[in-house]
């Protein structure tokens, strides 16, 4: 398969596709402050990216809701997290690596393999559709398999469901889930709400874990 037209972006257009596809994917705002803070650059320098995006037909500004893909800046994202999400899992399946050991490394490579490797690896993995943290992995075409979840801090005690994403990639964050056997495909329970902005208490398997809000807004769970 020929690399697309769209590999002759540069990688630090690609970053801030990612990073807006990101935001936008977890309903946040994006505004130039957003990306200076994901990116760790000025807003300055975000103001004047956003401003060569839009240049380029990737971005658009709309009014009372910030910085838009256009079509053509989706596509541009879903391939790079085609390649970073295929990266990700090639890494911990046939390479070994833990899951938090994976997103600098797929970072790095994201912006050099070919789409000739890419689909490649996706054949060699059987053509996954999720990542290690549960993330979609879009498809050749664009297109991106969804499922209906919610994320745990909005359960109520009682609510039952199976941990199907992480959307945090704190390397600490993935760490402590792992240690705590909290991962992906695992049955979760939501027991108690602590009062007065307390922690989440919840099941998963036989094991009771209290839960802070951090955790609790990065676990997305398909309700049973």
């Amino acid at each position: 398969m020929p690399d697309s037209p769209n590999r002759s972006s540069s990688s630090s257009i690609e970053d801030y596709i990612r990073v807006i596809y990101g935001l936008v994917e977890r309903g946040e705002a994006v505004t130039n402050t957003s990306l200076a803070g994901r990116l760790s650059v000025s807003p300055s320098s975000a103001s004047g990216m956003v401003t060569k995006l839009s240049q380029q037909g990737l971005v658009e500004h709309v009014p009372y809701r910030g910085i838009d893909l256009t079509s053509a800046g989706l596509l541009l994202a879903r391939g790079v997290l085609r390649r970073h999400r295929l990266i990700e899992t090639y890494l911990v399946q046939e390479l070994g690596y833990t899951w938090d050991e994976v997103h600098a490394e797929a970072d790095a490579l994201e912006h050099a393999v070919s789409d000739r490797l890419i689909e490649r690896i996706s054949a060699k993995l059987g053509h996954p559709v999720r990542d290690p943290h549960g993330d979609p992995i879009p498809a050749v075409d664009g297109s991106v398999e969804e499922l209906p979840t919610r994320l745990l801090d909005e359960l109520e005690p009682g609510a039952v469901g199976q941990i199907v994403r992480v959307w945090d990639t704190d390397p600490n964050m993935l760490r402590y889930l792992a240690d705590h056997e909290i991962g992906i495909g695992e049955r979760i329970e939501v027991v108690e709400r602590q009062p007065f902005g307390g922690p989440l208490v919840v099941k998963v398997g036989d094991t009771t874990h209290a839960l802070g809000k951090e955790i609790a807004q990065a676990l997305s769970v398909a309700v049973l």
